[in-house]
């Protein structure tokens, strides 16, 4: 079993910067990527960044060159800075972690509670 506990979240202006963190607990060495995903309400839940355990990273087109994930270090400490934030990043985000995948078919068996970002135009 894995737990993940997001933090970092807040209100910002429109052009911006948040980091968010997100640390996971227990067979951390069962996890093979893991990932941020956001959510609006009444929308789907879309995957933002993924970090995989060989180093490599995957990008939403919105957030490519304003969003970097890294793992700063630690296997179970995973990181979401945020730069040039717009209105239109305002949403629930969760910290997931699991087998990963491709882009277009990600797969996470656990997720975090969720931490709110706000963005102000």
């Amino acid at each position: 079993q894995v737990h993940l506990a997001e933090s970092g979240g807040g209100s910002v202006q429109a052009g911006g910067s948040l980091r968010l963190s997100c640390t996971a607990y227990g067979d951390i060495y069962s996890i093979y990527s893991m990932a941020w995903f956001r959510q609006i309400p009444g929308k789907e839940r879309e995957a933002v960044a993924a970090l995989d355990r060989d180093g490599s990273t995957k990008y939403a087109d919105s957030v490519k060159g304003r969003f970097a994930v890294s793992k700063d270090g630690a296997e179970n400490f995973l990181t979401l800075r945020m730069t040039s934030l717009k209105p239109e990043d305002t949403a629930m985000y969760y910290c997931a972690a699991g087998p990963g995948g491709s882009w277009s078919n990600l797969r996470y068996n656990y997720w975090g509670q969720g931490t709110q970002v706000t963005v102000a135009s």
